[in-house]
């Protein structure tokens, strides 16, 4: 069941803060603390590397997992990134594959340089 489809999260916000809140929300019933590769999740991430563009709130393709963190594609970005355990906040939110293309419809992602 595809928990993001029919949203009026669009309608009702335009901040991405408030955004990825109601995200995960939604999300809110399939958390890990760790990814699968293969699979696709969207948290909180404040990057430790100065002078950086990051994305606040990724949406990633995890490709690989290692002691230090995880890599994956930022849909938001469009581009591979890394992520350490350290600098992610909180949970990771499992997102289904047929939530994707609706999650990429919202503005919530959020980049800001460290």
């Amino acid at each position: 069941m595809n928990r993001i489809e029919g949203n009026d999260i669009n309608d009702r916000l335009n901040d991405p803060e408030d955004m990825m809140m109601e995200v995960m929300q939604l999300l809110n019933d399939t958390v890990t603390p760790i990814p699968d590769v293969g699979g696709f999740y969207t948290f909180i991430y404040n990057a430790k590397t100065p002078n950086i563009r990051y994305d606040q709130h990724p949406l990633i393709a995890c490709t690989e997992v290692l002691q230090w963190g995880f890599r994956g594609i930022n849909l938001h970005l469009r581009k591979p990134r890394q992520y350490t355990w350290e600098e992610v906040v909180g949970q990771l939110y499992i997102v289904q594959y047929d939530e994707v293309d609706d999650l990429l419809k919202i503005p919530y992602g959020k980049e800001v340089t460290k």
